[in-house]
């Protein structure tokens, strides 16, 4: 016959508490020996439990977030960027711009750090246990499109509003047919004042009607994005222009040493 100590880690496991089932051996002994009592024993196994749970979790938000490189906030040197407060990043970082279905538009020339900011910050939202998506605009743009062929365009809409942040990265890379900015704006116009969005962009708005076609179109896109927004503005040289700099200024340097 079975003693319960051998059903027990099933019984366990079956409840899902498979770090009870992990744990509960060592702290049993430590409750037998007297360094423990009953409660604090259950309340050790439930901290596990509950901090194991909670770790899972946020992986599960980084994963289904999608981001497509591993950049860190902490990483991004926000001092290169002439204007932009280290404490409008902090606050931004925190998340609560979400609760009011607030968005986020970040402008800059290409290798300004638009990319790594918006990575960045996404991950700090899941970490927090927010549920953020990040798609490039051509990405995205191609699976509403197909999303609308098959007649499942509302259904797609739906899907990515489970997530309380949507990521657009680099919305003015691409030339954009009529129907792929007809897409794009029933997606912005569906999240309006209902989900956060935050895009990147290289163009300015006063160019945006080559994303959008029209005047009316850009107009009103723009209106939609900016009217509960803030706007970041990256103004610097390209880091990787910089980097290449400072590169072959150290390789000069180097060269006129060993002359020495």
């Amino acid at each position: 016959m079975q003693r319960n100590s051998d059903q027990l880690p099933e019984m366990l496991k079956a409840l899902g508490l498979a770090e009870f089932a992990q744990r509960y051996p060592v702290l049993a002994d430590n409750v037998a020996s007297g360094k423990d009592t009953a409660i604090d024993f259950l309340h050790k196994l439930a901290q596990f439990e509950t901090d194991k749970r909670y770790q899972r979790r946020i992986e599960r938000l980084i994963k289904n977030a999608k981001l497509p490189r591993d950049k860190l906030l902490q990483d991004f040197e926000v001092p290169r960027i002439k204007g932009l407060a280290p404490t409008l990043v902090a606050n931004l970082s925190e998340g609560g711009f979400m609760d009011r279905c607030e968005n986020i538009l970040i402008f800059g020339n290409p290798g300004t750090g638009k990319t790594h900011l918006s990575i960045g910050l996404a991950r700090e939202w899941c970490l927090q246990g927010r549920k953020v998506l990040y798609t490039t605009a051509a990405a995205l743009v191609q699976e509403l499109l197909l999303a609308k062929q098959e007649l499942a365009l509302n259904a797609l809409i739906k899907k990515i509003d489970r997530f309380e942040a949507l990521i657009i990265d680099d919305i003015s890379y691409i030339p954009y047919d009529a129907r792929e900015s007809d897409v794009l704006f029933v997606l912005l116009s569906a999240r309006y004042e209902q989900r956060s969005l935050i895009i990147t962009s290289n163009l300015a708005f006063s160019s945006w009607q080559q994303i959008f076609k029209d005047e009316m179109t850009a107009a009103a896109a723009i209106d939609r994005l900016v009217h509960h927004a803030t706007i970041l503005e990256l103004n610097a040289e390209s880091y990787r222009i910089t980097t290449a700099k400072q590169r072959k200024k150290k390789t000069k340097q180097k060269e006129v040493n060993m002359g020495n």
